[in-house]
């Protein structure tokens, strides 16, 4: 079976939920994209019943605190699980190669050196560029520079086995330039910063982010089937799958999916 978990769907500063990143599944085996900011993600894995044993290959799209950090926490519990002889095969990180810099520079501060030394021998870094392609899990990834206005961020594309299409965007606003990747997919993940008619509250535009009802516009542009909508504020989450899909189904004909965190979906 096939599945995306939700391990978190928060922007930068959140408080009440986790910076957003999921896995993406297949039988026991899951491929992790971002880490979010710190070691709820360890936390979050746990409750979603997914063992970092069964972690083989993980995305990192770019440099910011709440995509990267985490990855550090990862690392290290890989290692003490081969120190523990608790995992088989290596751990693959996906990354551009100044995010595999930040991450070296990272960990030897941080980890100590019976974790580090796993780097390079268990832990092994797979250099991405825009149009790289791999297989991972048994789906064929592409890797693809999203055009981003901060740093540079990759987002990807991947054909599942139902022939179905996901396609991830990053955390910036959809480019143009993207719809090869982006058009008449059955699933999109987009960010969603807050709500358009909150914009004057949350200035999601300053922060290079977009609105649900930006997201939901370009879905329709792009003849998208799903739009997930992560990468969001956490001020209303009692409401928020309802006002969401309130405001997105304005603007999209589609199917609007507003996860919560640890919120499980078969693809």
């Amino acid at each position: 079976m096939e599945k995306l978990t939700i391990l978190g769907t928060g922007s930068a500063m959140v408080t009440k939920c986790y910076n957003s990143c999921f896995t993406l599944s297949k039988g026991e085996e899951h491929f992790l994209v971002d880490t979010g900011g710190g070691n709820t993600i360890l936390t979050n894995l746990e409750k979603a019943g997914i063992s970092i044993n069964k972690i083989h290959n993980v995305f990192i799209s770019h440099s910011h605190n709440d995509h990267i950090t985490g990855i550090v926490w990862i690392i290290r519990a890989v290692a003490q699980q081969i120190l523990n002889e608790n995992y088989e095969e290596n751990l693959y990180i996906y990354c551009h190669k100044d995010v595999e810099n930040i991450i070296r520079n990272i960990c030897n501060l941080l980890l100590q050196k019976k974790f580090t030394n796993f780097i390079d021998d268990r832990i092994l870094f797979i250099s991405i560029e825009d149009e790289s392609c791999f297989n991972i899990l048994h789906w064929n990834f592409t890797f693809f520079d999203i055009k981003s206005n901060k740093h540079l961020q990759y987002g990807f594309t991947t054909e599942l086995n139902n022939s179905k299409v996901l396609t991830f965007l990053g955390d910036e606003p959809y480019n143009g330039n993207l719809s090869k990747y982006s058009n008449n997919v059955d699933y999109l993940i987009h960010e969603a910063f807050c709500l358009y008619s909150q914009r004057d509250i949350f200035h999601p535009y300053e922060k290079f982010h977009s609105t649900v009802k930006d997201a939901c516009e370009n879905a329709e542009k792009l003849y998208v089937k799903n739009i997930i909508l992560i990468h969001s504020e956490d001020k209303n989450l009692e409401n928020k799958k309802r006002l969401y899909t309130e405001e997105g189904s304005q603007h999209f004909k589609g199917n609007i999916l507003v996860p919560n965190d640890l919120e499980v979906m078969e693809l």
